[in-house]
């Protein structure tokens, strides 16, 4: 992914090669979507880091979709070049959905990943949640990529799931450790490799639809 300057020229592939900026300033983030559509879409798309003087979006939407266009506008707007955003929620069916688009801020605004893990397993518990198909789950990402003049392409990716009893693994980010993923061989995100995570996780899905909507909507 290159950095500095997002309005930098571009480094000699080609004039249809498409420059997208990241949104996103969580490093995680960036690293599985950059892998995603690099596998995706090689050398026909350039990913630009977030300028450092862009500031944090907040994210004000009421669903997914509204808080992934949000960020999307306002990179297109700050940088002129079109932009990639994504918001990825975690519904919980014993917790009325939640905590869902408030998933990265679920222990409070400046929460980190393991107390939001913490307050989760907390809520399930005091929910008297504890077999299985109690804590039934689903993970789902929107993706939108803003263009100059309006043009967007949007696509969702989902995967549904159940909540584990107790953090297990150290690959991942946010509640990979606690989410073990259907169909798999019950492993948690957190216990499986990059790619065995992309193959089946939510973002991994949106990113690959993207990825589709991209080619057909051409330069």
């Amino acid at each position: 992914m290159s950095g500095g300057d997002a309005g930098a020229p571009g480094n000699g592939h080609g004039p249809d090669r498409l420059r997208l900026v990241l949104a996103t300033a969580n490093r995680d983030k960036a690293d599985e979507i950059l892998a995603i559509l690099n596998a995706e879409l090689g050398d026909a798309v350039e990913l630009l880091a977030r300028p450092g003087h862009v500031a944090e979006v907040e994210e004000t939407g009421e669903t997914l979709e509204e808080n992934a266009r949000l960020k999307a506008v306002a990179l297109l707007d700050a940088t002129g070049i079109a932009s990639v955003a994504d918001d990825t929620g975690l519904e919980v069916e014993a917790l009325g959905g939640a905590p869902g688009v408030r998933s990265s801020r679920y222990a409070g605004e400046h929460a980190g990943y393991a107390e939001n893990v913490a307050k989760l397993l907390d809520s399930l518990a005091a929910a008297g949640a504890g077999r299985p198909d109690e804590r039934r789950a689903r993970f789902r990402t929107v993706a939108v990529v803003r263009f100059p003049g309006g043009r967007e392409v949007v696509a969702d990716g989902s995967v549904e799931g159940t909540i584990a009893l107790e953090a297990k693994g150290t690959s991942g980010f946010g509640y990979d450790p606690v989410f073990v993923p259907d169909g798999g061989d019950g492993r948690t995100f957190a216990e499986m490799s990059p790619a065995e995570k992309h193959a089946r996780s939510h973002r991994g899905r949106a990113f690959r639809a993207l990825a589709v909507g991209l080619r057909s909507a051409g330069p």
